[in-house]
């Protein structure tokens, strides 16, 4: 079994992504570790070579800063990496440059892989989602938050990633057939100092938006408000190793009442329901779970 790796890159120095610690949480599963630098205002090339890992190979792009409408560059980019992995991959690991994957979640994700390796009908694997919110002690758990998302797939010319690379199709427009990885995603794209925070709000809200946006409802703050969030709960588990470090870096302090729900009525109600049964009514889901 030939495992690839792939992911984008571009500006993470200056919005402080933590592009290193999520691709060495999953580099011992891959063969290979495909990275697409695009040309940055930044030092991220330089950043993405000081790795000198033996696994990973760089790839030079440049993105189409046109391709605002739905982050559809973001997709753009993803599908170059993929297309420069190895061709005799088995299965392709995607990981986005504000996510990691704890250590004891990665025997799970090798016997699923290896598990559904001569399974055609599985062409892709589902992750669970822990969204890190103001600091690494909170996590979002309203409907803002998606749950789930396809992660690992089929080395297949026909899987395409979709929209904002948020997951992947396959031709024409289909939704994947996908098996449980058995494992999870920490996502920490809401986890850094308040100027940090804005100044990436300000990069990636370009990837949508028109400079008339961005004047009336980005610009203007020089740090971002963590206090305008609906609902949080308190993280009580455990971060994967290689976030240690970022981890106790951290220079800024928030916290929130986690009883304070900022919700409407119907909101409330959903909210209560997906407490009670685990079922959150009309979710979206991007893949077919087999």
């Amino acid at each position: 079994m030939f495992v690839s790796g792939f992911t984008i890159a571009r500006n993470v120095v200056r919005a402080d992504y933590p592009l290193k610690e999520a691709i060495f949480s999953i580099i011992d599963l891959c063969d290979e570790f495909v990275i697409a630098v695009g040309k940055s205002e930044d030092e991220t090339l330089a950043f993405v070579q000081s790795f000198q890992h033996p696994k990973i190979k760089i790839i030079e792009t440049e993105w189409d800063d046109t391709l605002r409408e739905g982050g559809r560059v973001l997709a753009v980019e993803t599908d170059k990496a993929k297309a420069a992995v190895n061709p005799q991959a088995d299965w392709l690991f995607y990981i986005q440059a504000d996510e990691c994957v704890h250590e004891q979640d990665l025997p799970a994700i090798r016997h699923a892989m290896e598990k559904n390796l001569h399974n055609p009908q599985v062409e892709g694997l589902l992750f669970d989602y822990l969204h890190f919110y103001g600091s690494y002690d909170y996590v979002g758990d309203s409907r803002r938050w998606y749950r789930h998302e396809v992660r690992i797939i089929r080395n297949r010319k026909d899987i395409f990633s979709y929209r904002d690379a948020q997951g992947f199709r396959k031709l024409p427009n289909d939704k994947l057939v996908v098996a449980h990885s058995g494992a999870q995603i920490f996502h920490y794209g809401w986890v850094k100092h308040p100027e940090a925070q804005q100044k990436k709000q300000m990069q990636f809200h370009r990837m949508w938006h028109d400079d008339d946006y961005m004047q009336k409802h980005v610009a203007g703050a020089n740090t971002f408000d963590y206090g305008n969030i609906d609902s949080l709960q308190k993280f009580t588990g455990t971060h994967p190793a290689v976030t240690q470090e970022r981890i106790n870096r951290m220079n800024w302090t928030f916290d929130f009442d986690i009883t304070r729900k900022n919700m409407g009525l119907k909101s409330r109600i959903l909210y209560a329901i997906e407490r009670l049964t685990g079922w959150r009514p009309g979710e979206y889901k991007n893949y077919r779970l087999k």
